[in-house]
């Protein structure tokens, strides 16, 4: 059977064949900490990039074969700095959940699962998240009731056995899970996003209640209410300390997409617009989820900036019950990039994130944004070339116990993408608070 891609990813994939071409470029140097404008794509403004002690490798190159290939998700890192992932395609074709095991003599690539499609999905497009008793959680975009699943890796030798927790359909249910990372409370419950279905086909956030055999699905919100409500939410969900959901969706409002507020009570959730995208001087388009601060500021991207230009970042700010909205840095004439996954910020506000397409190549980049006062400034962490050290990264970033990065390319390499990671950027690890 052959499966389609979502729209949204269509449009992720439009975007990028949009980048300047990186053919014929050669492979990535070592330490690609300082760089000269010389080499850059045609047409491109290249901003600075200072000198770090970041240093870049390649983990793992994909072959499309029965290791998978093509990986849109990024990476989850346990503490004994093991690497767990997807990959959209390869296996038998409808991709594979895979383990990169941290050994002394490097890391050895063991498929955890490969995807058959039909009943058990196809095309995990998002992060596999750990659960309790080592169990991985995950979804596909694709197969089970024709409209994706959400599955469960269960612990044990690979291949590990896989149950799928919700097979979703075209209905008011909500179809095509898409790249939003799956949240999982206290009490084992899942919540998640589809992109589409629901009660007027534009979209879901749901919760999955652990249950015997199948678990049970309970639509919280259903986009599309009203002519201005949020459409197609792209990204995962973030709690608050009271228990209320942040997210954004990718279409809606006045056509850029918005930032959304669930809250609970005893008759249901209520859905709140605390922002709407109007792409001016806030952006447009957000694919990524939002971050907590400490203070309980929310953080979050665009991907479309000014007049369609490179993104934004911003913050949001509670006063009073209501929502303050401040662009904190914009990528606006750097050509197309954008952030598709959720920042990671530190205790001290810093983000870290990537670009699927930006960078002096303008093949994805791993940058960060140093917080000084009430500004940042960016540093370029590493650029791909579009080579063997990978092109186009959708990923967001992941980081072991010793600060380190890890991501993955959608392409490049051999042509199906590559696992990297950077070194010593910093000497803290980081929080997706």
């Amino acid at each position: 059977m052959n499966y389609r891609l979502p729209v949204g990813f269509v449009a992720l994939l439009i975007a990028a064949a949009g980048c300047s071409s990186v053919a014929n470029l050669p492979s990535a140097p070592a330490n690609q900490a300082a760089f000269s404008s010389a080499a850059q794509a045609p047409g491109r403004t290249v901003r600075s990039h200072p000198a770090t002690s970041a240093s870049f490798q390649v983990v793992y190159t994909f072959q499309d074969s029965a290791d998978g290939g093509n990986p849109f998700a990024g990476l989850t890192v346990d503490s004994a700095g093991n690497l767990y992932g997807t990959t959209s395609s390869g296996g038998i074709g409808y991709g594979t959940a895979f383990e990169l095991k941290n050994t002394a003599n490097g890391y050895k690539y063991v498929v955890l699962h490969t995807f058959a499609g039909g009943s058990d999905g196809a095309n995990p497009y998002a992060r596999l998240i750990p659960g309790a008793g080592r169990k991985l959680y995950g979804t596909t975009v694709n197969g089970g009731g024709g409209a994706g699943t959400v599955f469960e890796l269960l612990p044990g030798k690979a291949p590990r056995k896989e149950r799928v927790l919700y097979a979703f359909t075209q209905s008011t249910q909500g179809a095509n899970p898409s790249a939003g990372d799956l949240t999982i409370d206290a009490n084992g419950a899942i919540y998640g996003t589809t992109q589409y279905g629901g009660a007027y086909g534009q979209g879901t956030v749901f919760k999955l209640s652990p249950a015997k055999g199948v678990d049970k699905e309970q639509v919280l919100y259903s986009f599309g209410a009203t002519s201005n409500d949020g459409t197609q939410p792209y990204a995962g969900i973030t709690f608050d300390r009271a228990g209320n959901i942040y997210g954004t969706t990718s279409l809606g409002g006045q056509g850029y997409g918005t930032v959304y507020e669930l809250t609970p009570s005893k008759s249901g959730w209520t859905e709140q617009t605390i922002h709407t995208f109007g792409n001016v001087s806030d952006g447009g388009t957000p694919y990524a989820g939002l971050s907590f601060d400490a203070q309980g500021n929310l953080f979050g991207s665009t991907t479309q900036g000014p007049g369609g230009g490179g993104g934004t970042f911003f913050e949001l700010t509670p006063s009073n019950g209501s929502w303050s909205f401040n662009t904190i840095y914009s990528l606006s004439g750097w050509g197309i990039s954008g952030e598709f996954r959720t920042a990671y910020l530190d205790p001290s506000d810093n983000i870290v994130g990537t670009t699927h397409c930006d960078g002096q190549y303008s093949a994805g980049s791993v940058y960060e944004l140093q917080r000084s006062g009430s500004s940042y400034n960016y540093v370029d962490l590493y650029d791909f070339t579009g080579g063997t050290d990978g092109q186009y990264v959708f990923s967001n970033p992941a980081f072991d116990s010793h600060g380190n990065i890890f991501g993955t390319t959608n392409v490049g390499g051999s042509g199906y993408g590559v696992v990297w990671e950077v070194r010593g950027a910093r000497k803290t690890g980081r929080r997706h608070i």
